[in-house]
């Protein structure tokens, strides 16, 4: 999903540059005084210039990246990632009946909604946007296979030939685009939307390469925000963003701090907060199982089995991301309910004397301390990621060392993100630290790891996930059994499978919980999701912002 690719960027950028000076506008006086400024809300990313795109269905595009994309577009309901199972709150739908099969919904739009230029928001808005979808693929950030779309008064129905059952939250999140602005773009796919209208809060005011700004709307038609202003900034690095953070010149982030104690919160003990929950996602070292000795299990199995997943939460992650400690890669106690009986107990502490075992029983020999596969060639890796992306750099550094025991020699290239995020795409790489996606169950997490009719051969992009080139008819088999299964016995046996397939073919190594979480301040305003009112997973990227804003108020003086 890009959503993930646009979360993942976010949360490591590049590190070691400073601001360029054509971003230098972002730490000017008008800038750093507007954390005090009555009505303002500043919000800040290190994702460097950004080019003037507000359509909301592109991940690249400045509101995705930023994400004031859900400031100005809304979805039909709104859900909650870090408590997926809880029922999404109605947002432009006042509610909907999914029939007992899952192939077929309706939604009741709410009769108040209203775009912000004054026009009603219909279910023909809702129909036009689900057919847009079906019509550009590249607007399908979640792949959905949509059968019927209709509108029926105030009704939008739509139909689907297989169980949408994992599918819900995608469907439900879906944010809604006016017909009669929309319908007149010839190719929405490359449409910038530089002048957006949603049915949002807000609208854009300014916009250029350093700075976003929004004002909020006054005839709002679910009442009106406390949140006047927001001003999106991005910077160069996760050095000015984290000084930025730490002087309360921007008041809300996602960013990357190795020393978060002494950098950030020590600046400011009273407000300077963060909270990183996780969903039911994870970060791991995706291996392109068509290239040379990664096509082997036996090989990744032994891998999986000397990582030090503990370093890589305390030295790569600073301890802020959610460590995994079961073979699964279903993190917990989000997924406890989810593990199989025989990963109930199960524990990744390395184990270099078993890899090695398994090693030599699969024909793989040590010599002079370089470990050769079964046909006697030495067995050597490159490891690759975007370049100051330095949790997942001291990640890959802490695996190559692991690996090193094992007698594999691996190297560390970086490269722009641009340029990894097409070589992933295309199965161009050995091994790279990558995210999964997130959702209600682990479905989503494997489903993007090992779902075969995701599989591409390398050269040709494989945008919606399996960028491993991972090709199981088992575990393609147990996704569309728990896809399509109508009692919860079948979806257990299903998970089961793929959970086994998991640690004993070993398609990725999981090494961290996928976090959501984010930096803020309560100097200004109060009212933030914490672990004690989980409302929201708190990033300013994710859907769930728009609910975040609506929920603050002006911090007492």
């Amino acid at each position: 999903m890009s959503a993930h690719r646009t979360l993942r960027a976010l949360a490591a950028a590049t590190v070691v540059a400073a601001l360029a000076a054509g971003c230098s506008s972002a730490n000017s006086d008008a800038n750093r005084k507007a954390g005090g400024a009555s009505g303002v809300l500043t919000v800040s990313m290190p994702n460097g210039p950004q080019t003037n795109n507000s359509n909301p269905f592109l991940g690249t595009s400045a509101g995705a990246s930023l994400g004031y994309r859900y400031m100005i577009y809304e979805p039909l309901a709104m859900t909650n990632l870090i408590r997926p199972s809880e029922k999404a709150k109605p947002w432009l739908a006042t509610g909907w009946e999914w029939e007992s099969n899952f192939t077929k919904v309706t939604f009741t739009i709410d009769p108040k909604a209203k775009w912000s230029d004054g026009k009603p928001l219909t279910a023909e808005d809702a129909a036009f946007t689900f057919e847009l979808l079906k019509k550009y693929p590249a607007l399908n950030g979640n792949g959905l296979q949509f059968d019927g779309i209709e509108a029926q008064g105030d009704q939008l129905v739509l139909t689907f030939k297989e169980s949408q059952f994992v599918n819900q939250n995608k469907i439900l999140q879906t944010y809604v685009v006016p017909k009669h602005i929309w319908e007149t773009v010839k190719d929405p796919a490359t449409w910038p939307n530089r002048t957006p209208v949603g049915s949002g809060p807000y609208k854009l005011k300014t916009f250029t390469p350093q700075t976003t700004t929004l004002t909020a709307l006054p005839s709002y038609w679910k009442g009106t925000t406390q949140v006047k202003e927001l001003r999106y900034t991005s910077y160069n690095d996760n050095s000015a963003q984290t000084t930025a953070l730490a002087s309360g010149q921007t008041q809300w982030s996602f960013v990357f701090m190795p020393n978060y104690k002494q950098l950030y919160v020590a600046k400011d003990p009273k407000n300077n907060k963060l909270w990183f929950p996780s969903g039911l996602g994870i970060h791991g070292l995706w291996f392109n199982t068509t290239r040379g000795p990664l096509a082997d299990k036996a090989l990744r199995k032994a891998m999986a089995m000397v990582v030090d997943r503990r370093a890589i939460h305390v030295q790569a992650q600073a301890t802020l991301y959610p460590e995994i400690t079961n073979p699964t890669g279903i993190p917990l106690p989000a997924g406890d309910s989810f593990l199989a009986p025989e990963y109930k107990n199960a524990t990744v502490k390395p184990d270099v004397a078993g890899a090695k075992k398994l090693l030599a029983e699969a024909g793989y020999k040590l010599d002079g301390g370089v470990l050769k596969d079964p046909k006697g060639k030495p067995v050597s890796l490159t490891f690759t990621d975007p370049a100051g992306w330095n949790d997942y750099i001291t990640g890959l550094a802490i695996i190559k060392d692991n690996i090193k025991q094992l007698g594999i020699e691996a190297k560390v290239k970086t490269q722009t993100a641009e340029s990894w995020t097409s070589d992933v795409t295309n199965g161009k790489f050995d091994a790279t630290l990558h995210w999964t996606n997130s959702g209600p169950t682990p479905y989503d997490m494997y489903q993007n790891i090992m779902d075969g009719e995701l599989l591409q051969p390398v050269g040709k992009a494989s945008q919606l996930g399996n960028f491993g080139r991972f090709d199981s008819p088992e575990a393609t088999k147990a996704l569309r059994e728990y896809a399509n299964a109508t009692e919860d016995a079948a979806r257990t046996a299903a998970m089961n499978t793929l959970q086994k397939i998991m640690v004993e073919e070993v398609p990725m190594i999981p090494t961290a919980a996928g976090p959501i979480g984010a930096e803020y301040s309560t100097k200004y305003w109060v009212g933030w999701p914490t672990e004690e009112n989980p409302y929201g997973p708190p990033q300013p990227t994710q859907p769930n912002s728009l609910d975040i804003v609506l929920h603050l108020k002006p911090a007492a003086k």
